[in-house]
């Protein structure tokens, strides 16, 4: 199949809590959380620019669907 993703093992911080705070660990949380909850992860490791556009098609589509099944019910009302 391929190769497994290896994760290390959680340990406790060390630093204060200000230092470990960034931009890279928010975008990372906001992720995790965004495709365990809203998005549900594909499983593949994407790039920034690749997990937006998987997000942007997983939310637009239905937008799209839902429009074109109005476009039809207002045709067919006619």
């Amino acid at each position: 199949m391929g190769g497994s993703v290896r994760c290390p093992d959680p340990v406790n911080p060390t630093s204060a809590y200000p230092e470990r705070v960034s931009a890279e660990r928010f975008e990372k949380a906001l992720r995790v959380v965004l495709n365990s909850v809203v998005f549900r992860s594909s499983g593949h490791d994407l790039t920034t620019a690749g997990t937006c556009t998987g997000m942007a098609s997983r939310f637009t589509e239905p937008v799209l669907l839902g429009l074109a099944i109005l476009a039809v019910r207002a045709r067919v009302k006619r």
